[in-house]
């Protein structure tokens, strides 16, 4: 089984975002809001194959998680 790329949106001190993969030592990019961090970090999820966007909220927690292709835990119904 291929592991699930994972990309966070969190926030920076001067009030940007970056979106940042897992594991790098770079971001991938810093935005001016979080609007546009999430946009850009929902296209490098989806581009990575098995991807997932892990978006934070102002405090540092998390606030949602989006799994793209192949959930491995899809909801029932």
């Amino acid at each position: 089984m291929s592991k699930r790329t994972r990309y966070h949106v969190v926030p920076v001190e001067n009030g940007d975002w970056k979106v940042k993969k897992e594991g790098a030592s770079k971001a991938s990019g810093v935005f001016e809001n979080k609007t546009a961090a999430v946009g850009k970090g929902r296209d490098f999820a989806k581009g990575s194959g098995l991807g997932q966007l892990i978006i934070h909220k102002q405090d540092g927690t998390i606030q949602t998680e989006h799994t793209y292709r192949k959930d491995p835990f899809p909801p029932k119904g």
